[in-house]
């Protein structure tokens, strides 16, 4: 078995639903199949680890869920947890028809977190399809839900806590030295608390890219990747004077400002991670995955 450098890669929700998509699992199907062609051409030169967004897929779980009022609705934790299968099956079989002679292994996570976090008391992350106006009111007052603007619509949005440490970890690590590609913290990981008295589940979805940056740290890995929508980092996004920033140095890219609500966590995410182990990050679209870590699209990021 080559001794090959670990990479761990965060797959955005564009990967899996494009923005305006219906959320049906054939349309899921048919993005994945192309998100896997470009994972598998990574594991030519890594050892991959695989973490993926689960935003639209939770939300729907959630709207089927209320949708038959004879039962109590599931919690978010067990519809993560559910989303984590359901994915994680779509990728694995995606990844092995490309990779027949790759083990790949999804691997239910859990992610502990803070009952104290601050977030529970400010929802922000985004799940579930986008609304009208009227619909979010209407939806909101019905089901007691937080919504805000994203984009031209309005979605749910819920509880975002930071990960704090990976339950599985020691799993992913003896997966990894057995040369599995591994899919693992699925829409960041089941949220869980645990005070003494066991591990129990709670009500939030933990941001994917945080929660793989975490897991890179843990993992000592040699490179981190984030594929998103956007095709790099930018200075001044979404004006004239926009900018794409390619290769720059953690110390840099500190010293500027980045919009909290979308490219900010990443950037934050990936500078906290190669500053603690000294690796690289990277930022970029799914097509480019491979050249953003030669550093030759999008945004990448080196210790210093």
């Amino acid at each position: 078995m080559k001794n090959k450098p670990t990479l761990v890669v965060a797959l955005g929700g564009n990967a899996l639903l494009k923005r305006g998509d219906p959320l049906e699992a054939e349309i899921q199907q048919k993005n994945i199949l192309t998100a896997a062609e470009v994972i598998a051409g990574l594991t030519a030169d890594w050892r991959v680890v695989l973490v993926h967004g689960n935003g639209p897929q939770v939300g729907l779980l959630a709207l089927q869920n209320a949708a038959y009022p004879a039962v109590k609705p599931y919690p978010l934790d067990v519809l993560g947890a559910e989303t984590q299968g359901m994915i994680g099956y779509m990728l694995q079989q995606a990844l092995k028809n490309c990779l027949p002679h790759q083990q790949v292994t999804t691997l239910l996570t859990q992610v502990r977190v803070d009952p104290g976090d601050p977030a529970f008391l400010d929802p922000c992350k985004y799940i579930g399809p986008m609304y009208t106006e009227e619909q979010a009111i209407k939806l909101s007052a019905e089901k007691h839900w937080a919504v805000k603007p994203d984009g031209s619509g309005f979605r749910r949005v819920v509880a975002s806590p930071q990960p704090v440490s990976i339950v599985e970890n020691a799993a992913i690590t003896a997966l990894l030295a057995e040369d599995h590609l591994v899919i693992c913290n699925g829409g960041g990981g089941i949220p869980v608390t645990d005070h003494g008295q066991g591990l129990q589940g709670i009500e939030a979805v933990i941001d994917k890219d945080l929660s793989a940056a975490m897991l890179a740290r843990q993992l000592k890995a040699d490179a981190l990747l984030i594929l998103t929508d956007a095709d790099a980092v930018y200075l001044n996004w979404n004006t004239p004077v926009q900018k794409a920033i390619g290769q720059t140095s953690v110390s840099s890219l500190e010293e500027l400002q980045f919009d909290a609500g979308s490219m900010g966590p990443k950037v934050s995410a990936c500078c906290r991670y190669v500053r603690d182990c000294q690796g690289i990050a990277g930022i970029g679209s799914l097509q480019d995955g491979r050249m953003i870590l030669n550093g030759k699209k999008g945004t990448l990021i080196m210790p210093g």
